[in-house]
Parts: C-alpha cells; structure tokens; sequence
C-alpha cells in the first residue's frame, strides 16, 4: 500500500514478558500514524495483539524448532520492512530486507523489565505496558460484568507455581475492609480473574462480600478480555503473575505481592510492590532454582498489603 510503513514486531514467547514489554509496540502504534504492523508471537502471547490498529497480519510461531524458523523467514523475507523489533533478540532482523531494526541486547542489571524494553527502541521517556482492546472484545467483557457506578476491586490470586502464591485468606482479609460500609470501595464489586483451574485458590476470597457482589471471571474469558474486563476496576490486587501484567497494561492502579521472585524487574509498573521480611537472595538460599513446591510466601503480612492499597486509593482521589 503506498505510503505505508511495515513494522514487523517479533514478540516475546511468554505472554507475561510480552506484555510487560507491550507499551513498545504501543508506542509505535500511537507515533507512527502511517505504520502498518505485522506481529509474530506465540501460542500464547500472540493472541494478545489481536486487537491492534491497522494490524496486517498475526502470526503465530506455534515451536522455535529449526523448521518453525524457516517457516516464519518464508511468510516475511519477501516485505521490505520499515522497522524490524526483535523483542526476543532471535537475530531475525538482521537477515531481513529493512531500513532500520531493534533488537534486545543483553539485560542491563537493575533495570525494571518496562524499562529493559523501551532501551530496545533507545526511547527518553518509558511507555507504560498497553495492550489495544477492540469494541468487540470490550463488548464481550462487558456483557459478563454488567458495568455500573459501583466501584470494582479486582483480585487475581492465581499463579503458576504455588511458591509465588499468597494464601487466598490473605486477599479476603485485604479485600472485606476496601469494600466494607465504611471503606474506601464502600458498596463495591469484587471482581475475581483468572484460569478455571485456579477456582479453587480463589474461594476463601469470594466471602469478602455477598455473593451478589462477586464477578466470577476465572476460566470464562481470553488474557485480552479479561485485560478489558480490568480496565473498569478501580484497584487490582495480585501476585507476581500475567493477571497482575494485564492489569497494569488496562491502566489500573495494582499492588501485587511479591517472595521469591523479583519486584525491582517484575513489579506493577507506576503500582506497588509489597514482599515480606526475606530478600529474593534468602529465598534462593533456601530453594537455588525456585521451582520447589514450598509455600514462600507464608511470611507476608495482609496489613502491610492493605495499607498500600489504601495509599494508591487515596492517592487517586487526591
């Protein structure tokens, strides 16, 4: 199409590192108003590009064998891309036909992920995680929460490995008073997201309130509707998981608790970061590769996660 500028942006496997590195793709989407995009992701992390404006083409890389390599360099050699962004660093950029490429280097330490990917584009101001969401994929949301004006606290307790997860009584504790008569989501929803298989972590929180103010979410919408599904909350709460990466890029404010894993790299962006009396180093000491089936996250106060939502509460208001 003439006058058009092809973008080819090779995501991240993982959907959570792909959409912590989301706002870059966002970024050129919102400063490059002749651009045209094709998006490379996984399986998983492609589907969350769905909805980007004037998307060409969505291609999934179903493995990274030898084989699925040269099937991608046969559906993009024959373009001759503006931009190359290669997020996963897989050296693809360099082969292809292009007037400029990025490409990730090596992690410079101590810099949070967000800022990792912006370095990728050398950009002086640091977009914030973005995932696009479409009238159609909001409508589909919508149609499960019923939006009204009562406020909604969302909660995400799942996780993939139980050495990350914080008790589900702990979110109940911190969830009943945000929402109570006299709290700062006085008469609130509490909205629950997640995959099917964690329905069971989540009961203890779904007494926080009457059943009539629950939003059952878990196993009844895709990652990018249930990044929609957030954007009506008003405050999230989770674990270091991609339901707390979807939240940030929906733009909601989240505090998200953190053991045996590392918040200065994985913590919500411009959100709050909570973990208990041990450092990310103890926790390796005690368990090198982090993969044991331990509770780490026992010693994590729900007071010290109630008032830092609190604080992003008031902080809004403000």
């Amino acid at each position: 199409m003439s006058g058009r500028f092809p973008i080819l942006y090779l995501a991240e496997a993982d959907p959570e590192e792909a959409v912590l590195s989301s706002g870059v793709l966002a970024h050129l989407v919102e400063t490059i108003g002749h651009a045209t995009f094709t998006v490379v992701g996984s399986p998983s992390s492609a589907p969350l590009f769905a909805d980007t404006p004037r998307l060409n083409r969505l291609i999934v890389l179903e493995k990274e064998g030898a084989l699925d390599w040269i099937g991608l360099w046969n559906q993009v050699r024959k373009t001759r891309w503006g931009l190359v962004v290669d997020m996963r660093g897989c050296g693809i950029a360099k082969k292809l036909t292009r007037q400029k490429r990025a490409e990730r280097g090596e992690t410079e330490p101590g810099l949070h992920a967000v800022e990792t990917a912006a370095a990728v584009l050398h950009l002086d101001e640091v977009p914030a995680p973005k995932l696009f969401i479409s009238e159609e994929t909001q409508a589909v949301a919508d149609a499960l929460i019923k939006p009204d004006e009562r406020p909604i606290l969302a909660v995400g307790p799942g996780v993939e490995w139980m050495g990350k997860r914080w008790p589900a009584e702990r979110f109940a504790k911190v969830a009943t008073p945000l929402l109570a008569d006299d709290g700062p989501l006085a008469g609130g929803r509490l909205m629950i997201v997640g995959e099917e298989i964690e329905r069971d972590s989540a009961h203890t929180i779904r007494f926080a309130v009457p059943r009539a103010r629950v939003i059952e979410l878990q196993g009844k919408l895709t990652p990018l509707q249930t990044a929609a599904a957030l954007k009506h909350a008003k405050l999230y709460l989770g674990n270091d998981s991609i339901w707390t990466q979807l939240a940030v890029a929906a733009g909601v404010p989240s505090v998200a608790v953190f053991g045996p894993s590392d918040e200065t790299a994985r913590g919500p962006w411009r959100g709050a970061s909570i973990r208990g009396p041990r450092t990310l180093d103890e926790f390796k000491a005690l368990d090198p590769r982090l993969n044991q089936a331990i509770q780490h996250m026992m010693d994590l106060p729900y007071e010290r996660v109630l008032k830092a939502a609190r604080k992003l509460l008031a902080d809004q208001s403000a």
